[in-house]
């Protein structure tokens, strides 16, 4: 029984490691490319549909010679990508700011007190919370050209302050807090902001974690709502909605801005890896 349950281990392991390596093969894939030059890189996109159907694409593995040429032309002789990249930067950091502030105290409310028309806000935001982008989209441009936000970066800010999912996401997990933690606090005679910011939100670390990996990712690969919002500013368009120009154009450094893009967050998973773990088995557990 034991050497079966060793096989078995050690052939899921195998099967796991396999699975891991062909999830990260893009990825890979992506940073070895940065590193060819621009003029191999050119003229191996080339060809792409220049092939038999019937036949796989060529496969190139490794750059012929390393290269840091793809970089230099996105950090130093031309600074599109890098100004993409910038404007990426400013949405992630303004909007994870503003849920930052936002987003817990809505959370709390809804799951501590209790004033009229709780269930029903409750209620909109779950509402809002299923429903695609496309169906608010007509609704969020009417609301944002009233108020002259339109062609402006807050256009896209502002809405993700109040991302229904995370808003559910920490009220459900404030929920499920013992209501001794509140009691105990108010016993030593904390009011309602001293407990929110020194019982609630250290408690609420691990999920707090998790929503802002979560939303980063969101944040970072934005492309619906500045392509709907900004029409006529190219000039804050981000970096994610303009892969698909670069690739078609063949630029040579397509890979070195897709690594470039791919850094902030895998580091930011990577900050955040266990509070994300955390997070969600704690979740799953209450």
């Amino acid at each position: 029984m034991r050497k079966i349950r060793g096989f078995r281990l050690r052939a899921l392991q195998a099967f796991l490691f396999g699975t891991a390596v062909l999830l990260l093969l893009p990825m890979i894939q992506t940073f070895l490319y940065s590193f060819c030059s621009m003029d191999e890189m050119k003229a191996y996109m080339k060809t792409r549909g220049s092939y038999d159907v019937s036949l796989w694409m060529d496969a190139h593995l490794i750059p012929d010679m390393v290269s840091l040429g793809q970089y230099h032309q996105i950090l130093i002789t031309d600074n599109t990508v890098l100004r993409l990249f910038v404007n990426s930067a400013m949405y992630a950091a303004l909007i994870l700011a503003g849920q930052a502030a936002v987003i817990p105290a809505l959370a709390f409310a809804l799951s501590r007190f209790r004033f009229p028309g709780r269930n029903g806000i409750f209620f909109g935001i779950i509402l809002l919370m299923l429903l695609p982008f496309q169906v608010t989209m007509v609704p969020n441009v009417l609301t944002l050209r009233s108020l002259g936000l339109i062609n402006t970066a807050w256009a896209v800010i502002l809405p993700m302050w109040f991302a229904p999912f995370y808003i559910f996401l920490i009220r459900q997990y404030m929920v499920a807090l013992p209501g001794e933690l509140i009691e105990a606090a108010e016993m030593d005679g904390a009011g309602t902001l001293s407990v929110y910011l020194r019982v609630i939100l250290p408690v609420c670390r691990p999920i707090l974690g998790a929503a802002a990996a979560l939303s980063f990712a969101e944040s970072w690969n934005l492309v619906e709502q500045p392509l709907t919002y900004l029409t006529n500013r190219q000039d804050l368009q981000p970096l994610s909605t303009m892969f698909n120009q670069l690739a078609r154009e063949n630029t040579g450094f397509e890979f070195a801005g897709a690594a470039l893009y791919i850094l902030p967050a895998l580091f930011v998973y990577l900050f955040f890896q266990e509070d994300i773990l955390s997070g969600i088995q704690l979740t799953e557990l209450k």
